[in-house]
């Protein structure tokens, strides 16, 4: 597998960018709308919290294991959320997709949807990755209906695995798409675009 080195990814309607300080007060005002920080389930970084957010997602980058990412508005500039690979391990062309949290605003819409098409095309068809994993909280009913919603598979459940930001420990759920599977994927999910742009 290829590294995964910055780089941005665009499709309408969003442009993802390599996260950089400077979008600091773009992901606060992003995470204020809805006040995500209080969802039990997510990462979101609280309003004083997002300067340390950014320079840790950085600092894993730097260490070779994330890839973090602005979602912006392709037409407006805005920043509207967030989203990273993860758990990169180029010996076994392996990589996760996760960190991801959006405005409520934007929220069921096409924005998620689009952003997984961009980070799974370029996995597979640019870094070569032989898969592509997702994993979530048990508890996070929201997020494995859409990994699921994705095409991805269900692997399993990891006990007793990780902290929440409430200190208590979660049961990790684990998916997982293949380059093979990628593209009945693939064409699925464009199917589900091009129908979302005629309905929206």
């Amino acid at each position: 597998m290829r590294p995964a080195l910055p780089v941005t990814l665009e499709r309408a309607p969003v442009r993802l960018v390599p996260l950089a300080t400077e979008h600091e007060a773009g992901l606060m005002a992003a995470a204020a709308d809805g006040e995500l920080w209080n969802i039990r389930v997510t990462s979101v970084p609280e309003p004083g919290q997002t300067a340390a957010y950014v320079a840790t997602a950085l600092q894993m980058q730097a260490q070779g294991s994330r890839l973090p990412f602005v979602i912006l508005d392709s037409d407006t500039g805005a920043v509207i959320g967030s989203t990273s690979y993860h758990d990169i391990v180029p010996a076994i062309g392996r990589l996760e997709i996760g960190y991801t949290w959006l405005a409520a605003s934007r929220q069921r819409s096409a924005v998620n949807t689009t952003a997984k098409w961009l980070l799974m095309q370029h996995a597979f068809e640019t870094l070569g990755a032989k898969l592509v994993g997702w994993r979530t909280d048990n508890f996070n009913l929201t997020s494995q209906r859409a990994i699921e919603a994705l095409g991805a598979r269900k692997d399993g459940v990891i006990r007793h695995h990780a902290l929440r930001r409430d200190g208590t420990v979660r049961d990790t759920v684990m998916y997982s798409l293949t380059a093979a599977e990628w593209p009945e994927v693939k064409a699925h999910l464009e199917d589900r675009l091009a129908r979302h742009r005629k309905t929206g």
